[in-house]
């Protein structure tokens, strides 16, 4: 069966508020939320609660950063699995490129490099999501998302390297 936890809140007049909780392992800890915004950790005695081993006090911003540190990240195991980086980059078409005038299908970009072509800036105007047959032209930049390995080719493939 899963350990619960609960916490017990008690008020402390003229302090603040202390909360109590009571691990699995059989260690009492409680955290004192001062009226002035500080925190303090205590480490008690299970078999007394009034005696206090020892104590932490933690400045707002240290409490801050003690929350998130035991805060568990609902997301974090897909961080292990998923290790994915990707880039952008903008890659300029020049007079001496090879796709100059040509369309974005011909340079076969995604099969080749495995990176992607998904947009491209022309002086004023963007288009997202260019198809196919969308022809570039000398001044436009290639809007290209992938590893930094596909990006890279990209760049020597549109280069004419």
């Amino acid at each position: 069966m899963e350990h619960t936890a609960h916490a017990r809140k008690t008020s402390l007049p003229g302090v603040g508020t202390r909360y109590d909780l009571n691990t699995e392992a059989g260690h009492h800890l409680s955290v004192v939320v001062r009226t002035d915004g500080r925190r303090v950790l205590a480490f008690h005695d299970p078999e007394d609660d009034d005696s206090c081993k020892d104590s932490a006090p933690l400045a707002p911003p240290e409490a801050t950063v003690l929350a998130k540190l035991l805060t568990p990240d609902p997301v974090a195991h897909l961080h292990q699995h998923l290790e994915i980086d990707l880039v952008t980059e903008h890659i300029p078409v020049t007079k001496r490129s090879p796709y100059a005038g040509r369309t974005m299908g011909s340079t076969q970009a995604r099969s080749r490099t495995g990176a992607s072509i998904v947009a491209v800036l022309r002086r004023t105007a963007a288009f997202p999501s260019p198809t196919p047959d969308f022809r570039f032209a000398i001044g436009d930049t290639l809007v290209v998302v992938g590893t930094r390995e596909g990006v890279d080719a990209v760049a020597e493939l549109i280069a004419g390297g």
